[in-house]
């Protein structure tokens, strides 16, 4: 039962809901990956990785905000406990212990790919049910794909 009644009907409600859920799963998921590594990244490029990542934790909070408070809005209860974002993100294990700058920038650069992966479906999803929903994923994708592209380009080897 919810206690908001949604403008939409309720197929485009489950459809825009599982949208806004997953968003926010791989959302909070995305935070805390970036955190970890954040507190574990050494080496040379110590200092810019690690600025780096903050940006993307940043992000990721603010959109979650944005995706979970969305959610409500429509009558839809968002759901980012820990068990539930455990069991359905999209992004893979985290190493443990310290972890090398390069390992860093690449562990970032696949869990961005694997949650902007996801977003994409999200977009072409939630095109026809809600354009105001589609439009906040489209926002938090753009942002996603420029952490994406700055971690992406720190791997580059010199030379190149």
């Amino acid at each position: 039962m919810s206690v908001v009644k949604s403008p939409l009907s309720d197929a485009d409600l489950k459809t825009v809901g599982n949208a806004l859920q997953g968003a926010l799963v791989d959302l909070v998921d995305l935070a805390l990956v970036a955190k970890q590594v954040h507190w574990n990244v050494v080496g040379p490029r110590f200092r810019s990785v690690h600025l780096q990542l903050d940006e993307v934790v940043d992000t990721a909070r603010t959109h979650s905000d944005t995706v979970a408070e969305r959610a409500s809005a429509l009558g839809v209860n968002p759901d980012g406990r820990a068990a539930t974002v455990a069991s359905s993100s999209a992004i893979g294990k985290t190493p443990e212990g310290w972890i090398k700058d390069e390992d860093a920038v690449q562990v970032l650069v696949s869990a961005l790919g694997a949650v902007i992966t996801r977003m994409r479906e999200r977009i072409e999803a939630t095109e026809k049910p809600d354009p105001v929903t589609q439009d906040i994923i489209i926002g938090l994708t753009a942002d996603l794909e420029k952490h994406a592209w700055m971690f992406q380009a720190e791997s580059v080897k010199s030379g190149v």
